[in-house]
């Protein structure tokens, strides 16, 4: 009887060691957003008119699987900072919003890619405030991994 109850104890230790998982990799790293190769669009400094369009183009990748990804402009008349670039643009005078943009979009990658080339024309309107404007980018690897990518934009007349 101790034997098999001693049996049974080493056998349930063994299956609660088990290392099926393992064999599978794990993903424990950010996914990257990219400019080299294409041409990113926008990058810090770029500057727009009201009524025009932002050819936005970047390169996601991830070592095992992308998720989603997200576009963010708002607006930085108080000139706080995201602190993802070293770039320092030349800005307007801080200023009280009064008629701001604010743009936030989601955008699904299909599953099964590492690599993803994301375009898009993000249509401005014509009766924003101008000024200074933060740019985000946020991409998502598939087990929720991020990576922010944040620049600095102006708006025109």
């Amino acid at each position: 009887m101790k034997r098999n109850i001693l049996s049974l104890l080493v056998l349930c230790a063994l299956m609660a060691c088990d290392n099926s998982d393992d064999n599978e990799t794990k993903d424990m790293t950010y996914p990257k957003i990219k400019t080299e190769g294409i041409v990113a669009v926008p990058i810090d400094c770029d500057t727009y008119k009201r009524g025009d369009v932002i050819p936005f183009n970047y390169l996601f990748t991830d070592d095992v699987e992308l998720g989603n990804y997200n576009i963010e402009i708002h607006q930085n008349f108080d000139h706080h900072s995201h602190s993802t670039t070293i770039v320092e643009c030349e800005m307007d005078e801080k200023k009280d919003p009064v008629n701001p943009w604010r743009y936030e979009q989601d955008f699904y990658i299909p599953a099964g890619n590492q690599s993803f080339t994301a375009r898009h024309d993000i249509a401005i309107p014509t009766d924003i405030d101008t000024g200074d404007y933060h740019f985000e980018i946020r991409v998502t690897d598939h087990v929720g991994w991020q990576q922010l990518h944040a620049v600095s934009i102006k708006i025109t007349e």
